[in-house]
């Protein structure tokens, strides 16, 4: 009777017969394949069904090799099948865990042929044995009867080989459906699986799409984060400037405000100014006075007139030239004053 022993999924692919280069997919998806052990012939097979269609079969003989061809890809050849058998595998773990329980099932293989060869070897020296132990008396043709009766007999051995033949092919289908049956509750589990992986895919898939809208929103705020930021970066630049134009503007203020502090004294110098300018204007009104007191004096004498005519010109003369003084102040008083 044959049990599972190993089970996995992958695609599967047989050798283009006519080339015996290019792969012919098997299956149209991944499917199951499993490893089996059949305790009454003390064999183990290889098996993968898709739906009803037996698309593995393979016997495992001490002689294969599983190779792996590529990171998620092995094969090895079945001579009885004549054919090359390959899997896909999803990845790299499954390929090594199905190599690693090829050779386990390799070395079983070749442990069990040693024992029946053993086993063989004994039953055939038992039989020698016995062979021995016939008299010599009988011919071995007596033995194992004549001509005649074994032509008889044939008839009936082929029919006995045809009906054990019969009976294997029997056992064949019988474990067969067995393992058809077994398989069919894995390929149900496997469907169930199948709903729930495919539940969780369009779970995953709404999330997908909710998490790409979160990022299509993320991204249209950082679009305006970066807006802002550059806004940010001229504010910046503006208020620098700003700041530059009232540094500027609080060095004039100070300067200005030094000017001030100079105003009082120059005011104070006007004032004195203006003080001395009407000092000058009442002594120019005296010296008036005297000069025409003067002139009478002139008028009533010619020869004092002449003596203080030239004193009086000497006197007009500096006169002249303090009164011109006295308009300069007065004219640098007033400009003074229109200045400030």
């Amino acid at each position: 009777m044959e049990q599972p022993i190993f089970t996995t999924r992958a695609h599967v692919f047989q050798i283009d017969p006519s080339t015996k280069k290019n792969w012919v997919p098997g299956s149209k998806q991944a499917v199951t394949v499993s490893y089996f052990y059949d305790s009454t012939r003390n064999s183990y097979r290889i098996i993968s069904v898709d739906g009803s269609k037996v698309i593995i079969n393979s016997t495992i003989t001490p002689n294969m090799n599983f190779t792996k061809t590529s990171q998620k890809f092995g094969q090895w050849a079945d001579s009885r099948a004549n054919t090359v058998f390959g899997l896909g595998f999803a990845s790299e773990q499954q390929l090594a865990k199905f190599a690693e329980k090829f050779l386990e099932v390799k070395e079983a293989a070749k442990m069990a042929r040693e024992k029946s060869q053993e086993k063989m070897e004994t039953s055939s020296e038992q039989s020698q044995e016995s062979g021995r132990e016939t008299p010599s008396g009988k011919p071995a043709s007596s033995f194992n009867g004549t001509d005649d009766e074994k032509i008889s007999i044939s008839p009936e051995n082929e029919a006995l080989k045809s009906e054990v033949e019969q009976r294997k092919c029997e056992l064949e289908l019988q474990a067969l459906r067995e393992s058809n049956a077994r398989l069919q509750e894995v390929l149900e589990e496997e469907r169930i699986s199948a709903e729930n992986w495919r539940s969780r895919v369009t779970q995953s898939q709404e999330e997908e799409n909710q998490l790409r809208n979160q990022i299509s929103e993320l991204e249209l705020q950082c679009k305006e984060l970066n807006l802002e930021k550059e806004r940010n970066v001229q504010l910046t630049r503006r208020i620098q400037e700003l700041e530059s134009d009232l540094q500027d503007k609080q060095q004039e203020l100070e300067n200005l405000c030094k000017q001030a502090e100079t105003i009082p004294q120059l005011m104070a110098e006007c004032e004195n100014l203006t003080a001395k300018l009407q000092a000058a204007e009442v002594k120019s009104q005296d010296l008036g006075e005297k000069l025409k007191l003067l002139q009478g004096e002139v008028d009533g004498s010619q020869h004092k007139h002449k003596n203080m005519k030239t004193e009086l010109k000497k006197f007009m003369d500096i006169l002249d030239g303090k009164i011109d003084e006295l308009h300069e102040v007065r004219q640098g008083i007033s400009k003074l004053g229109v200045d400030n």
